[in-house]
């Protein structure tokens, strides 16, 4: 089934390619970037799908029991601003620019020894007879990493330096989840394509894993005010849940909640909160007030600001 649904995307895909961007690029002579071109409509229609699909699933929920209402809602309309950027535009073009060389040149290493990295499936042959049971296996494995690679964004100044302007929004909402400085952004996705390349997700696979996880992140960010229950808390990230780790008083390194989709790792490493009443308000105090309610631009140039003065010893 996941074959099928990666064949027929890819289809669509090569159609769209072949009757919209290749003329066009033919038209202005820029047939030498048509490799990376198709690669980035991939990337842009795939975050569109995942746009679509966050917004049928949580609008709704946010307009029948949210949190909280506000009648000004710029703050929620950057977010959105953010969404398209990183899932449509800036963050794929980034990822071309910075990656495409070292996997260029990673792919010809391996060649050139004949050294076959093991991936899951080499360890575990059984895992080739389940593709569902594979991919379970994968989104645990790159959920556990999500969840140390969160950690460490509250952990390291200079990393909270950038993420803070995640966490600055005071009007959470599930556009909320791409609010992220750029910089921020590549280094999570060098993180999460790292370990995915070393346990090997196949290609197939990995356009699913990367919906499952947007979608429990969109959902987690959501403006509602619900609880999965006693039992059901523990097993998948809730909005509640997470947005006690967005509380006014889960900041930096006294955060809470670093779960992407399975709430167990803060259970085994100490930093759940499970109070299932707990709907705090949200937003970084320390923050600078145009890291909240700037535009896009004025909220990465705060972001950078922060970084230099951690790395000089001021921040």
């Amino acid at each position: 089934m996941i074959d099928a649904i990666y064949s027929t995307y890819a289809a669509f895909i090569g159609w769209l390619y072949t009757a919209g961007l290749q003329p066009a690029l033919y038209a202005m002579g820029l047939m030498n970037y048509a490799d990376d071109l198709y690669q980035w409509l991939d990337f842009a229609v795939f975050g569109l799908v995942g746009i679509v699909v966050s917004w049928v699933v949580c609008r709704p929920l946010e307009a029948a029991n949210p949190v909280e209402r506000w009648p000004d809602r710029g703050a929620v309309h950057t977010d959105m601003i953010y969404t398209i950027l990183a899932r449509v535009g800036i963050l794929p073009l980034l990822a071309f620019v910075l990656l495409n060389g070292a996997q260029r040149w990673l792919d010809g290493t391996i060649a050139y020894t004949g050294f076959v990295p093991p991936t899951l499936e080499t360890l575990f042959p059984l895992l080739r007879e389940y593709p569902l049971l594979a991919l379970a296996c994968y989104v645990v494995i790159l959920d556990f990493g999500e969840y140390w690679r969160h950690r460490f964004q509250h952990r390291f100044g200079w990393w909270w330096a950038l993420h803070s302007v995640h966490h600055a929004q005071t009007q959470m909402t599930f556009w909320t989840d791409d609010r992220n400085h750029i910089l921020d952004d590549v280094l999570a996705a060098l993180w999460f394509g790292a370990l995915a390349l070393l346990i090997g997700v196949p290609v197939g696979q990995f356009p699913v894993i990367l919906l499952i996880l947007r979608l429990a992140e969109s959902l987690s960010h959501a403006n509602i005010r619900t609880s999965y229950g006693r039992v059901g808390e523990r097993l998948i990230v809730s909005p509640r849940f997470h947005r006690a780790h967005h509380g006014v008083f889960s900041v930096g390194q006294s955060g809470k909640n670093y779960g992407v989709l399975l709430p167990v790792w803060d259970w085994m490493f100490g930093t759940a909160d499970f109070r299932r009443d707990h709907y705090p308000e949200t937003g970084d105090p320390s923050a600078p007030e145009g890291m909240a309610k700037g535009g896009w631009l004025r909220q990465q140039v705060l972001g950078v600001r922060r970084l230099a003065q951690v790395l000089v010893g001021r921040g």
